[in-house]
């Protein structure tokens, strides 16, 4: 192995471990100024709007309702939910479509260092980010930096900016129902709308408020806001 292929994997090492490694320990007190996706939305010519809130200041309506329609058992697991990725592979298996079995914290740790888009790399590096999340961020924290980073609309990030685009409110002060449509949408913001939702996303509204009801003490890492 030739010296200059050493230091090729190590200026490898560096930014694909070390370098998000050293991040999450700043994001457990700062918060996040820009991720990979704003960046590529801005250089596809999106606006972007973005308003960091902390734990507090987001409603417990929107943290349960994005459980509730994310990650129903993100309080309880490790990162990695084994159970639903049982599920998706059994219903691939007998034809059906493929869908996501990400947790939460898998999109967070996406959202905040990999690219938009499918390919086993980027699923890799997100596997391996995954349980870094969670062992030195808090559950509490792991969620309010993916409500402060998702993308839930064309140039618009956060629970925040989402909050004021669609409902002319604050993240704090977010309905139960209000809090279900933003969730609603989470799966693909950039086809639907909280604040003109379908037919389809206002049902699925209604599924997550009432799943909410139902998850009771699944939901005990959350924080009252």
């Amino acid at each position: 192995m030739t010296t200059l292929f050493k230091r090729l994997l190590g200026w490898l090492a560096v930014l694909l471990i070390l370098m998000p490694l050293a991040l999450t320990l700043v994001y457990r007190f700062v918060p996040v100024p820009i991720t990979p996706l704003m960046v590529i939305r801005l250089f596809e010519g999106e606006s972007l709007h973005k308003d960091w809130q902390p734990a507090p200041r987001i409603s417990k309506q929107l943290k349960m309702a994005v459980i509730a329609a994310e990650d129903n058992k993100f309080c309880r697991h490790r990162g990695f939910d084994w159970e639903a990725f049982g599920d998706v592979l059994s219903e691939a298996a007998d034809g059906g479509r493929l869908r996501g079995g990400s947790t939460i914290s898998m999109q967070t740790a996406k959202n905040l260092y990999l690219w938009p888009g499918r390919s086993y790399t980027r699923k890799g590096l997100e596997a391996l980010y995954t349980p870094m999340l969670e062992l030195l961020l808090s559950k509490e924290r792991i969620l309010t930096l993916y409500l402060n980073i998702a993308e839930f609309g064309p140039g618009i990030y956060g629970a925040e900016a989402a909050a004021r685009a669609w409902f002319n409110t604050s993240a704090a002060s977010l309905s139960r129902h209000q809090a279900s449509l933003l969730a609603a949408v989470l799966p693909n913001p950039r086809r639907f709308s909280a604040g003109r939702p379908s037919a389809y996303v206002q049902q699925r509204a209604v599924a997550i408020s009432r799943r909410i009801n139902a998850l009771g003490g699944w939901l005990d890492c959350i924080e009252p806001s």
